[in-house]
Order: C-alpha cells, then structure tokens, then sequence
C-alpha cells in the first residue's frame, strides 16, 4: 500500500469516528476508497505531529487550491497556508480542535503559493489517529471557497 492509499484509508476511517459521517461513499476496497478521495472536488489535507506541523497529504483539489505539487505541498508547514496577520487565530483555532476532537464550522482565510487569497467556509477539521488510537495529526476538509480577488467560488 502506498502512502496516499495508507493516509487516505487512516483521513476515512478517522474522519467517520469523529463526525460519524463519511467523507465519500463507502465501498469496501481501500485502494479504490483512496483514489476516490484524492480525486473528490473538495480539499482535503492533513498534516503530522511537529511542532511545526508539516503538511502530509492533500487530495487533488486542495492541491490545485493552494497551488503546489505533491512534493511542495507534502514539505510545507500548514502555517504558511495561512496569511501571517491570520495565523494566531489558526494555532488558537488548532488547539480547540485537539481538545475537542472536531470542530465542523471553521471559515478563515487561506493564501496559495502563488499569493492567491481565497476563504474558506464550512469547514472540518478532525483529529487523526493510527490504527492503535495514539494522536497522529490533524486533517480538514472542505467544499465551499470563494476566492478574494474575484477569481471565483466554489460552493
């Protein structure tokens, strides 16, 4: 199993524990479940357990969003996917999300590698656990943007 069949199967299974919902239709084969969700028209992300959390999958979408390969995206810090004058309000809003467990309403302010601003509405972010239960980082996800220069929305 590759890395974004692992990671995908693990943002699923956890995604479905936190919320009780599912994030794609279920059918049984992890591979497939995988693809799928690499290749869903919402973002999707994740990033590990540093103290600089560092991003460590993006679906398709969440890629094209943010601007980035999967090289770049995978080596990023999910603090620079936010504008600096927003990212206090990000750790504040992160450390909710560990305590808590979810949070499914977060909007906020995201900039692409490019500079490119765009807000995001709706969204949730979840705890990720491995197959034992022990802590491994923090996904989210999210189908309504609305980029501020104009650009376009997706909702």
């Amino acid at each position: 199993m590759d890395f974004i069949e692992t990671q995908g199967a693990q943002l699923l299974r956890t995604y479905n524990l936190s919320t009780g919902g599912h994030l794609i239709d279920p059918c049984g084969d992890t591979q497939r479940e995988a693809s799928m969700l690499f290749e869903a028209p919402f973002a999707v992300v994740s990033g590990g357990t540093e103290d600089d959390q560092i991003l460590n999958y993006g679906n398709k979408t969440a890629m094209t969003l943010w601007e980035m390969d999967w090289q770049t995206f995978t080596r990023t810090p999910s603090r620079l996917t936010a504008e600096p004058m927003h990212r206090d309000e990000r750790a504040e809003f992160l450390r909710r999300v560990r305590e808590c467990g979810f949070i499914d309403d977060y909007s906020g302010i995201r900039i692409s590698s490019n500079g490119r601003r765009f807000r995001i509405r709706q969204a949730t972010v979840w705890n990720v656990s491995d197959a034992l239960g022990n802590y491994a980082g923090q996904a989210a996800t999210f189908s309504n943007w609305e980029f501020l220069n104009g650009e376009g929305a997706n909702s």
